[in-house]
């Protein structure tokens, strides 16, 4: 008889590491291209890529250990991530250079991508088939919090602080997700270690890929793009509009609006389907990216916020759990590996690319632009959603 239960400690637990790995993120992804920028004096466009390099680091790690979960066990890939984010959370004090900080920032993606497959992976395991959707979501309010928190200390700490004492928040950071590491119970391994390195061997690109998330993940990529110019330029855009003080509630109010749908939307895309939940969020998505670009108050920007945080916040989490959908258990880490892997391309690349665009249509049109990207990406959405719905795999 299935266990319908959630709320067991290992979920609490692992929801927690993964929050304060997000945290560490956000917090740096909305603050490193403006340290680029006061340190180094480099571009938009370069400073869009020390923030989004993070991101490619960790591109590169899901890639490597999505099909690597099953044959090694979530828990030991976990151990092994989380040791390298905290080795690269205390060589942030050694940066004392564009490369080394560029090469710290991608190890620390690396980081993070062996991480949080990890911490996704086991999750997606010890939920039952049957609230896969609404478990899910709950897990991912543990990102929505950090989302909001990370980028609001950021921007709190950088504007009173030296970037010192915010690496030393970061790396305080890794080292409690370490510990709490030890009270997570251990997983075993789906292959025999006697297996392991024929089975690498013979990965190739269906190893690395679950071919039933690709259409989610190619839809998700777009979104990830859109919401990439949010995470890396909104600083700048405050500044430029004269709402600095503002835009560090940005990501506040982007959380209270997920935080206060989220529990809804899980339980309404285990029990209407996809396009009940995808449709909405999407639409809200483009609206507020369409009212972020027309912005001269202070009180559009915060509605602005909360806009998109219903529409992307809940997508992600909705699209998660579609990649799942149809999956057999022995495959989860690698359909989780592929969500993210196409989350974190959009994110690590998006920002460069439009780093590019900003000096020659600036911020406003930016989001205008945008917002025609989610547009796209509804349209492509409706394409894959022809297809019924597959009964998830028990």
């Amino acid at each position: 008889m299935e266990n319908k239960k959630i709320w067991k400690k290992d979920f609490i637990v692992i929801s927690i590491i993964n929050f304060f790995l997000m945290l560490v993120m956000y917090l740096l992804i909305v603050t490193i291209a403006p340290f680029s920028v006061e340190e180094y004096g480099v571009s938009t466009s370069v400073a869009g890529l020390v923030s989004g390099i993070f991101i490619i680091g960790t591109l590169i790690a899901r890639l490597a250990v999505g099909g690597l979960i099953e044959r090694m066990g979530s828990r030991n890939i976990l151990l092994i991530g989380l040791a390298v984010t905290i080795v690269a959370s205390a060589f942030y004090f050694g940066a004392v250079s564009l490369p080394l900080l560029m090469a710290n920032r991608f190890l620390h993606g690396i980081g993070l991508g062996i991480s949080s497959t990890a911490t996704g992976t086991m999750v997606a395991q010890m939920l039952p088939p049957s609230r896969r959707g609404e478990g899910i979501g709950y897990f991912s309010l543990s990102t929505v919090l950090a989302t909001a928190i990370g980028p609001f200390f950021g921007i709190f700490l950088s504007q009173r602080y030296e970037f010192n004492v915010l690496f030393m928040f970061c790396l305080a950071i890794s080292v409690c997700c370490g510990a709490m590491f030890f009270f997570v119970k251990k997983t075993p391994a789906v292959m025999p270690k006697k297996d392991l390195p024929e089975a690498v061997k013979k990965l190739g690109v269906r190893g690395l890929l679950e071919m039933r998330a690709l259409p989610i993940a190619f839809v998700t990529l777009l979104a990830a793009v859109a919401y990439s110019g949010v995470l890396s330029f909104i600083s700048f855009y405050a500044a430029e509009i004269n709402l600095v003080s503002t835009a560090s509630f940005f990501f506040l109010v982007y959380a209270i609006a997920v935080l206060f749908s989220r529990p809804y939307t899980g339980k309404l895309l285990d029990v209407k389907g996809n396009n009940f939940v995808v449709y909405p969020s999407l639409i809200l998505f483009a609206g507020g990216l369409l009212l972020l670009s027309a912005t001269s108050a202070g009180w559009m920007l915060l509605l602005a916020g909360g806009i998109i945080g219903l529409g992307f916040g809940n997508f992600q989490s909705c699209a998660q759990a579609i990649a799942l959908q149809g999956v057999k258990p022995e495959r989860l880490g690698v359909a989780t590996s592929t969500f993210f892997i196409f989350l974190d391309f959009g994110f690590g690349f998006g920002p460069y690319v439009l780093g590019l665009l900003v000096p020659i249509i600036g911020y406003q049109e930016l989001y205008l632009v945008l917002m025609l990207v989610v547009i796209i990406a509804l349209a492509f959405f409706m394409l894959f959603s022809r297809t019924r719905r597959r009964p998830v795999v028990e």
